[in-house]
Formats: C-alpha cells, structure tokens, sequence
C-alpha cells in the first residue's frame, strides 16, 4: 500500500479545459433536446411570416382603431419629398428577415453543439460563448415583437394591440389566424429565451473557479458501468484482481499455441515407439 499525498496542489484556473459536472452535463443534453423542440415551430413560423404575412395587416387594423401610428406616413413623406420617418422596429421588414436569420443561426448551433458534445470537445467556456450570442439575439427579437410605437405622439403604443386586446380586432379583416401566429411568434421566442438562459446559467456555474472543475480526468467517468469503476479502484489500490489462473482455467496466448504445436509426435517416431512398447 502507497502512502496516500495529502500535501495540496496549487490551484490553476483553466479556462478552456473545463470539467462539466455530472447535473450540468446532464442537464445541458436535455436542454438540447428542448432546443429541437423550440427550434421546429420557430423555423415554421418565421418562415411563413416573410416576407410580409401580417405585419402590413396588423398594422393597418391598429391604425383603424387608433392603437398605433399610420403606416402611411412612408406614402406621406415620398409625396411631401421629406426624409423617410423611422419605422417602428415591429413593422418594418428588418426585424422578419432578422428572426428568420437568427432561427437557421441557432439551428447551426444545436448541430455544432450535438457534434462537438459526441466527440467531447464542447467545453463549458464554448457554450457560455455561444448561450451569450443566443440570449442577445433573441432578447432584441422579443424586444421587437413585443412592438413599442410612439412614431405617432397622438397614439402611443408601448406594445403591440393583439398583446393588449386580443385577435378579435382582426376577424372582421379575415387577419384572425395571422394574428394568432404574430402572438405565437412571441411565445415560442421567450420559450427559447428562456431555454437559452438556462443553458448560460449552467456554463457559468461550470466556469466559476472551482479545482473540481478542472478537466484532468475523462468527463464521461461517472457515466461508467460500476463493475468497470470496481477494477479501476482496486487495480489502483494494490488489491490482486481475478486472474484466468484463479478460476481453474489455463490462460491461452500464441506461445501456448506454439507448444502445442512443437509437443506434438511425428508419425514415423509414434510407429516406432508403438514397436518398442509391444
């Protein structure tokens, strides 16, 4: 038996050689699956929405009932041969294209994370990374379907009017089922929000300064069978393990082959000690 070392190792914070404990590793492999969960409906939606499924009508009903400013205003300005106002981020086309781009950025991204988590090279500094960009680009796309217009000061709108009133606005347009998918749009968004911050919540905790964390052993150890974790603890304590000579049975290598081979008796020697022995 060794004498065990009980002096201390200085601690080194290593950034990118980082070990994933066995919750959060756990955790960021389910949250992958809720990714693909989020990530069908928000690629259906944005993509039925460009370029302009509703966001011309909504605005247009809103405008009817005096809930936000008039989206002629761009005609009014081409006619007076004055700048172009600033469009509210909600109704302009900037943000359509901008949540389809980010929707196929995060669909690249679960396919990078799923590759790199199979050859065990996502490292807890790479998903805080990526959650950091993710969180952003989906805050700024809640921000603007959540729809602040104050381009009118007679009308100010610190949210879009189907948040604050509902879709039934919108039936006598035929814009009913359009409006449900503007609030659905919303709703999936702050689900992958929210499925982002957990993600982030669980990098950090793996990059807060702990010797634990350091990568020095396989990060998939705790995930081996016991009786595979049972050898290792006694081959490394000095304790004799089970030996094919223990059970009774003779262990077989190439020299084994070998003798067997060289042992065995030519045929003129065996016709000559037949004769011997008769």
């Amino acid at each position: 038996m060794g004498i065990l070392d009980t002096r201390r190792r200085p601690f080194t914070y290593h950034i990118l050689h980082r070990k994933w404990p066995r919750v959060p590793r756990l955790a960021i492999r389910w949250l992958m699956l809720a990714e693909f969960i989020g990530l069908v409906p928000i690629l259906t939606i944005f993509g039925l929405s460009q370029p302009d499924l509703y966001r011309s009508a909504m605005w247009k009903i809103g405008w009817d009932h005096r809930l936000n400013s008039n989206p002629d205003i761009i005609l009014f300005a081409y006619a007076n041969h004055v700048a172009q106002p600033k469009l509210p981020l909600i109704w302009s086309r900037t943000l359509t294209d901008y949540n389809v781009a980010i929707s196929v950025i995060s669909l690249f991204f679960l396919l990078t994370k799923l590759i790199a988590v199979i050859m065990r090279i996502w490292y807890p500094v790479l998903s805080t990374l990526s959650s950091i960009a993710l969180v952003v680009l989906y805050a700024v796309s809640v921000y603007g379907q959540v729809g602040r217009d104050y381009t009118d000061p007679r009308y100010p709108a610190p949210a879009a009017w189907y948040f604050r009133y509902g879709c039934d606005m919108a039936k006598p347009y035929g814009q009913y089922t359009n409006c449900q998918i503007a609030q659905g749009s919303l709703f999936i968004t702050l689900y992958m929000l929210t499925v982002y911050l957990i993600v982030l919540g669980f990098s950090l905790y793996c990059m807060w300064p702990n010797p634990l964390n350091n990568l020095d052993t396989d990060e998939d150890e705790d995930d081996e069978a016991p009786s595979i974790k049972e050898g290792k603890s006694l081959e490394m304590s000095g304790w004799p393990t089970k030996t094919p000579m223990a059970s009774g049975a003779m262990p077989f290598t190439p020299r084994t082959q070998a003798f067997h081979i060289l042992d065995r008796k030519l045929p003129l020697r065996q016709e000559h000690e037949a004769m011997i022995y008769s």
